[in-house]
């Protein structure tokens, strides 16, 4: 067993530590005011991608870059406070293709969905290049982090710290299975279309709310202990 070092973490690894409480929480509370206060836009039905399209696209073009900068900066500093540990490196490396990915979704726009711009079709009868590259970097999003989550369950449980093993594992599925319901949604299944926003937001909420939960926890004294 090896035990990282007590006491209080660097300033540079606390900041980096802090970007993934900030990115996390910012994000979620851009797109939740941006699809309040967005003409036309239903965000009970409508992705938080399209927020991206129009004249006040660019507020979550930025939001996408920043929290992915923000989290690319959080998964160095989660390998650099876990490598005391010794075989974390799955975890911070699923973090920063999370990063990556929203980097990348934020300069590939998605294509209209499920009727937002007004007057577009429910379902894309044409894909766009850049629609169907911003749909390739939302799957590290939207698969990487729960994956990152059961990896980080199977090593909390080996360190004896249920609490975190079970959120984490349930954070992962949870994200699952809503990101799957809101994609039967956009897809128009019956019953499920009305309600594609609200499970698309309950999975970024739930990935999102375990990043910066586990971000605060990393940096509290208690160390983390590992093999």
């Amino acid at each position: 067993m090896a035990t990282s070092v007590k006491g209080e973490q660097p300033f540079a690894l606390r900041l980096l530590l802090a970007c993934g409480a900030i990115g996390p929480l910012l994000f979620i509370v851009v797109f939740l005011i941006e699809g309040a206060t967005r003409a036309d836009y239903n965000p009970l039905r409508q992705p938080v991608s399209s927020l991206s399209i129009g004249d006040f696209g660019w507020m979550q073009v930025a939001n996408f870059i920043i929290t992915g900068l923000l989290l690319l900066a959080f998964a160095i500093g989660l390998r650099r406070a876990l490598r005391p540990s010794g075989g974390w490196m799955w975890g911070p490396l699923l973090v920063g293709l999370v990063g990556i990915g929203l980097i990348g979704a934020g300069i590939f726009i998605s294509d209209p969905l499920n009727g937002y711009p007004p007057g577009t079709p429910l379902v894309p009868t044409v894909r766009s290049v850049h629609g169907r590259l911003h749909d390739l970097f939302g799957l590290p999003v939207f698969m990487g982090l729960p994956i990152a989550c059961f990896v980080f369950s199977r090593r909390f449980a080996r360190l004896g710290e249920r609490g975190w093993a079970a959120y984490s594992a349930l954070s992962g599925f949870a994200m699952l299975v809503t990101f799957v319901v809101a994609g039967m949604g956009f897809g128009q299944t019956p019953g499920f279309a009305d309600f594609a926003g609200v499970f698309q937001r309950l999975s970024i909420i739930i990935g999102w709310t375990w990043i910066a939960l586990f971000a605060f926890r990393l940096m509290g004294k208690q160390p983390l202990i590992g093999r």
